[in-house]
């Protein structure tokens, strides 16, 4: 006789979501590449890819915050497997309004059989307790100490807890006419650059392109570099996927640039930064990014826009741009620019973007539901 075999459970929501979370936590995974590649492989409807997408993001940005609301009832360690569980449980909990019932029976069904008690004690522990008491601000909005500090630091704590704040919602999605996402306050940097039919733009760290393509909409020619093959084929890709004329695209060390010097109109320096003005939409990156890193980058970005001043005409305007809003990668960066430029004013664009130094602007989470973002502008004179 046979041995009674056992059908595979149902694939669902929470399960996907768990496999890529155990990815994403244990093995460093991203978690836009690794949920890409799960839901391609389940056979979920659009409705549960969804839920899917949101758990996933969710609990991954959420991630001190839910080991803050399971711990209170945790007198023992557990494995990284229940951990997740227990996130995963957590966020729909206190994050979803998710029917108790739903959240702890389908995620305690997830768990191994001898480890399904004690997911389901802790959960319901969790669904009884309707009110948090936080220890601070960073296990509230669940970040990093660090970033907390930093930003509160570098432009008041209450003007970055509301940032914090914001940056853990769901991002908006801005499609261009051409048909390219992105976000508005990356078109805002292209309006500061000020692309004019007939000039001659660099961008030097241009991946993926959105700016690339949406300064050469103007009509202007421009040369459009990145230091990796890769990233430079990512911008061509998109300036075939957009239509956009007049984009020349070329692997450049922005650092030394194997271009003739004083000959471009406009120069655009979209600088590799700590993109803590982006972490909405990456739900990982609050993890990943240390407090180092920052003087790292600041390091680089200082190379990059030296070498880029080279690169502009007597007459021609250079702007320098980042995704984030901290001191050391923004005014202290645009400090280093020598005396061969003169500051320009930027616009603040009828409420647009706040005044960040003496004559940079920025723009954060909360003031029109964009990203963070830097910008400074010069006009060489000599």
């Amino acid at each position: 006789m046979s041995a009674k075999r056992t059908s595979p459970q149902p694939e669902t929501a929470r399960a996907v979501a768990f496999q890529a979370l155990r990815r994403i936590e244990q093995q460093g995974a991203f978690a836009n590449l690794v949920l890409d590649g799960v839901l391609t492989r389940s056979q979920l409807d659009e409705q549960d890819r969804r839920f899917a997408t949101q758990l996933v993001y969710g609990t991954t940005r959420m991630r001190r915050a839910c080991d803050h609301l399971v711990d209170r009832f945790v007198v023992r360690s557990v494995d990284d497997q229940i951990r997740t569980l227990l996130r995963l449980g957590a966020y729909q909990l206190h994050y979803l309004s998710t029917p108790d019932h739903a959240a702890v029976s389908e995620t305690v069904e997830l768990a191994p059989r001898k480890a399904r008690g004690f997911v389901n004690a802790v959960l319901r522990k969790v669904a009884s307790q309707s009110a948090v008491a936080w220890p601070n601000a960073a296990t509230e909005h669940s970040y990093p100490d660090w970033i907390v500090e930093l930003l509160s630091a570098d432009i008041g704590a209450e003007t970055a807890q509301a940032a914090l704040e914001h940056m853990n919602r769901e991002p908006s999605v801005h499609e261009r006419s051409d048909g390219y996402i992105q976000d508005p306050a990356s078109q805002w940097v292209c309006d500061i650059v000020g692309a004019q039919a007939g000039d001659t733009i660099l961008d030097c760290c241009a991946a993926p392109g959105g700016k690339a393509t949406l300064l050469a909409a103007s009509g202007a020619t421009v040369v459009a570099s990145d230091r990796r093959f890769s990233r430079a084929r990512l911008v061509a890709r998109n300036v075939v996927r957009t239509g956009a004329d007049g984009v020349s695209v070329v692997v450049a060390d922005a650092t030394a640039l194997p271009l003739r010097p004083a000959t471009f109109d406009r120069v655009l320096v979209d600088a590799p930064c700590s993109g803590l003005g982006v972490l909405r939409r990456r739900a990982d990156a609050r993890w990943r990014i240390d407090a180092d890193g920052i003087g790292r980058l600041s390091r680089l970005q200082k190379e990059i826009l030296g070498a880029s001043t080279n690169q502009v005409a007597v007459g021609g305007t250079l702007v320098y741009s980042v995704c984030t809003v901290t001191t050391a990668e923004t005014i202290e960066i645009a400090a280093t620019v020598g005396d061969d430029f003169e500051p320009i004013d930027i616009d603040l664009g009828t409420g647009r973007w706040r005044r960040h130094g003496d004559h940079g602007v920025m723009v954060l989470p909360q003031d029109h539901d964009t990203d963070a973002m830097s910008a400074f502008a010069w006009k060489r004179i000599r």
